[in-house]
């Protein structure tokens, strides 16, 4: 294995000189840069990157946090923080918590062990006891997505209350007045955000909200699944379902198949969250779309500043805007159709449902409003 020392005298320069390319620090002539990074080349010479961070007292690795990394919404996230990251130099190190408590303490305790220069975190829930451990550590910490409390934290998210309120909206401009809201868990900023923003459009249009029309669970085809059977033996039944994530809305879409119920002619579907259309062949859902990559670039820009010491103070809440898609699931609605008229299969869904890809189910649809 080769040496710095190797380099030195194959480049014809002081190992301070190889120190200082390498390093990009102090003065080096042009014609010295050009011969170690020959000689670099040559040997195959790998620097000492542990010698570096302990004397940078870096470890130039970020680690990210996420709740669901199936999610194309995550994933995309994860793009553009890698992206970022990587320009300044710097790894990221990916953990998925499947929206656990358990899981993210789990975590995060072993990336403080690790001493990671900076957690970007999807909090499981709004207790803030994940923040707490991590500040008591001097753990840097950008949250994504979710709303928090501290005022001492950085975050980026989109408005979900704003984006919920544009969905109901546009159901109630359709004509609908019985509109179903399925969401996340209660301790997720996101679902109380939603079901939030539901409420005042509906409050706003002088229509009443229905709480037997509201469904906690959570964010995956399994309770998107289990939910809208729900909503569906409601009487009177609604005729509109808004899924406050896209894998929650693939549930429904299966359950109403199961029913034979068309989309949109007997109940329409919004959602938060595009769909790739790699996986649907042609965009359907109507939605509300998040900038997921421009919330990891921004996030991990928040981090690197701080980092860098370019940013200090008070925590930042960066709050992007989304965007509605009107689509092929949502129209006008039919005459109210009593319970009785299309029994709900209660049959149990396998578990595989529950993680990985979606299985994207075949809906029966009308033509387009």
């Amino acid at each position: 294995m080769s040496t710095i020392s190797d380099v030195a005298k194959l480049a014809g320069v002081s190992a301070m000189t190889v120190s200082r390319v390498i390093n990009n620090s102090g003065y080096s002539s042009r014609e010295a840069r050009a011969r170690v990074e020959a000689a670099i080349a040559e040997l195959a010479y790998v620097p000492n990157a542990l010698g570096r961070q302990l004397r940078s007292k870096q470890t130039k690795m970020l680690a990210l946090v996420l709740s669901d990394i199936m999610n194309p919404f995550f994933t995309t996230i994860a793009r553009g923080v890698e992206d970022v990251a990587g320009a300044h130099g710097f790894s990221v190190m990916f953990c998925n918590t499947d929206e656990s408590e358990t899981e993210e303490a789990q975590y995060l305790l072993m990336l403080v062990q690790r001493q990671v220069d900076g957690v970007l975190l999807v909090p499981a829930s709004s207790s803030g006891k994940s923040l707490r451990m991590l500040s008591s550590h001097q753990m840097p910490v950008v949250v994504l997505d979710r709303r928090i409390q501290s005022r001492h934290v950085d975050s980026v998210r989109c408005d979900s209350e704003a984006g919920a309120y544009k969905l109901t909206e546009h159901l109630i401009g359709l004509g609908h007045r019985r509109i179903a809201v399925l969401t996340g868990r209660r301790s997720v900023s996101t679902s109380v955000d939603r079901v939030a923003g539901y409420r005042r459009a509906l409050l706003d249009a002088g229509l009443n909200p229905d709480d037997a029309l509201v469904r906690y669970g959570e964010y995956n085809q399994v309770d998107g699944h289990r939910m809208a059977q729900e909503i569906l033996a409601v009487d009177p039944r609604p005729t509109a379902i808004f899924a406050a994530n896209n894998f929650i809305a693939f549930g429904v879409m299966r359950a109403l198949r199961e029913t034979g119920l068309r989309v949109p002619e007997d109940m329409s579907i919004v959602a938060f969250d595009d769909v790739p259309a790699a996986w649907v062949g042609e965009p359907f859902l109507t939605v509300v779309d998040q900038p997921a990559y421009e919330i990891g670039r921004r996030a991990a820009e928040l981090m690197l500043s701080r980092l860098e010491g370019r940013t200090s103070g008070a925590g930042r809440d960066v709050v992007l805007p989304s965007e509605l898609i009107v689509r092929r699931s949502s129209g006008v609605p039919r005459a109210e159709v009593p319970v009785s008229a299309a029994p709900v299969d209660h049959a149990p869904t396998p578990d595989r449902r529950a993680r990985g890809v979606p299985v994207v189910p075949a809906v029966t649809t009308g033509a387009a409003r």
